[in-house]
Formats: C-alpha cells, structure tokens, sequence
C-alpha cells in the first residue's frame, strides 16, 4: 500500500497536477482612485493597504500614481502587503498603475502619459486558466465639461459669469481635453485582445460623467440644468460593445445616481474637497467596463467608501438606494471606489 501511494503521488506530480489551488470561479475589482498615493490623508498609505485587504480585491485599477521622491509604488504597495501576508503583484508605472493577486505576464502603457493629460496602463495577467487583458485609466482632468452648466470654468474652476446649456458648447469643449484620444487607443487595443480569447475588464477614474447619467429623467436635478447630454467616451464605450458595470445593475440614474466625486472626507477641509462651491457638483465618474463574452458575467457592484458627498459646499450624507459599503479605518481619498464581482468560467 505504501509503495502505491508513492507511484500515484509520483504520477500526480509528473502528470503537472500538483496539489495546487483550485482554478478561482469568481474575480473581484477593484477601481481606487488613490489621491496622490493617500498623502494627502493622514494614514493614507496604509488605509489603500487596508482596503485592498479587507475588499479581498484581486485585481486593482489605481488612478494618481506618482511614485513620489523617485520611490515606485508598486514595490511599495507589494512590500506592504508582504509584511501583513499576502502576496500580490505590480510593475512600475506613471499616473495609473495596476495590482493583481495573479502573476502578471506583460505591462505596457497604451496611452502613456503626457503632459499630465491621462494615461491607461494594460497588463496581461494569468488567472486560472484563462488570461486577462485588464486596463487601469486615469483620463486627462482638464476641459471637465460638466462643470459649465453648474457655473465653472471647465479647466481652472474659476466661477463663470453664466452658466453654459447649450450642448454643442458642452460637447466641443469636452472634446478639447485627451480623454478620447485615450478611449480610442483602449478601445482599439482591446477588441484585439478579446479577438485573441482574453478578458477585457477597464477600471478607471474618466473625469467625465456617463451619457446614461445625463437623461431626460434627470434633466432638472444635480444642477444639470435642464442639459440631456450623451457624454462622448461613454457613448463611444457602449457603441464598441463594451458594458458599464455599474449601470448594468443600476440602470436607473434617480435612484442609483451612483456618485463617486466628490467623496467626503472628514480628515480633510472642506475646501481641498470643493471644486465648485456654489454648485451641486457630484458625479459618477469613476467606471467598471467589460467586454462580455462567455466566459465572465457580472455577478455584483457596489461603492466604496464614505456614505458622504461634498454638495454646495457641505458635507451631506446621501439617501439614494446606492449600495455604498463604508471603510471599517480612514478612507484615503476624495473619491469613492467601485467593487465588482465577476464569475469566471474556466
């Protein structure tokens, strides 16, 4: 008997089926615009670690990526996570960066930055049986459109002497900024990676609202002004067959308005977190996209962060039927976060 289960062990281990993990049925995401790499919260390093911990996230679209005095983040972020036991991977980047508990095969900027105007990071990323093609973006935060009906200027957020409506000066000026640019060199690329039988998922802070947000329905709220407005990247997102995770489940902007900006902070003033004092300035601008295919179907979403939100300069707690799981510690950023759970299918 012993001598048999030497063979059998022998034969699993030569056959390649050491005793390995189970291949995983589900991946969370994790989209976190960081603030500066949390320096501007006090805590606000080990509160990322914190939330990458305790949201069990496996793969994370980071946004505001400096690798401040010549220290890169990734090696920070992955020490980190050493020292508390779990083991993670990251490559060095610029502006967005990316952290996967899976081994990362390959990292490449497809819209490196430039001049501070966005940038998207991709990374192919082994997951089981199946790769994933996963994209971190933190798009161009100038000529932020949404801000002229509400009064502002959309690139210094000095205060107008009147609001702009008119949706071809919106439009215009929305595209003044690089976000499309950077849209169409996602999109390009990844159509190609799920040509090749990969998964496409895209996390990123846009800077820019979705065209399901600015409706009819919701027309004359959020000082929208009366502005039904179809948002060009989002559109364009949508029109190449990609779907926005949040609105899948949520398809109602009233009840589901979704805001991820501004987040409130309470280790923050008021006036680090306002960029339009006398404007109801909340939107949903952080975004979860995935390329369906069947092998992925989305199972969950919900918000991050703190359940305030920065309106005509006050902090204010929302009462919409947003689903917003609040942070146990500090919360590090201005911004909320967006979790999803997929199913995988290996």
């Amino acid at each position: 008997m012993k001598i048999y289960v030497i063979v059998f062990s022998l034969f699993i281990i030569s056959s390649g089926h050491v005793f390995s993990q189970k291949p995983p049925s589900k991946l969370k995401v994790l989209q976190f615009n960081i603030w500066q790499e949390g320096t501007v919260v006090p805590g606000g390093f080990d509160a990322i670690i914190n939330e990458v911990i305790r949201t069990e996230a496996d793969l994370i679209a980071l946004s505001e990526v400096r690798n401040y005095k010549n220290r890169t983040l990734s090696k920070r972020l992955v020490s980190a996570l050493k020292k508390k036991g779990y083991q993670f991977y990251s490559k060095h980047s610029e502006d967005s960066g990316i952290l996967s508990r899976y081994p990362i095969v390959s990292q490449e900027a497809i819209y490196p930055l430039q001049k501070d105007q966005g940038s998207i990071t991709k990374a192919i990323i082994d997951v089981g049986a199946v790769q994933v093609a996963f994209y971190s973006g933190h798009l161009d935060y100038r000529n932020c459109s949404s801000y002229l009906p509400r009064g502002y200027h959309s690139s210094t957020w000095a205060k107008l002497d009147a609001i702009v409506t008119d949706s071809l000066t919106i439009a215009q000026d929305n595209l003044d900024s690089k976000r499309d640019e950077a849209i169409q060199s996602f999109i390009q690329d990844a159509l190609k990676e799920s040509k090749q039988g990969r998964i496409v998922i895209f996390g990123g802070d846009f800077n820019e609202p979705s065209y399901l947000d600015w409706t009819e329905a919701t027309k004359n709220s959020f000082d929208h002004q009366g502005v039904v407005m179809e948002w060009h990247n989002t559109l364009a997102l949508n029109k190449a067959g990609f779907i926005d995770a949040y609105r899948q489940i949520y398809p109602n902007p009233m009840t589901h308005p979704g805001f991820t900006f501004p987040a409130d902070n309470p280790l923050v003033p008021l006036d680090r977190l306002a960029w339009a004092p006398d404007a109801d300035e909340r939107e949903r601008i952080d975004y979860i996209f995935y390329f369906p295919t069947r092998n992925l179907s989305l199972n969950a979403i919900k918000i991050i962060g703190p359940k305030g939100s920065i309106r005509n300069n006050q902090r204010m707690q929302e009462v919409t039927e947003d689903p917003i799981e609040e942070p146990q510690g500090v919360w590090p950023t201005d911004h909320k976060a967006l979790l999803a759970t997929f199913m995988l299918k290996q």
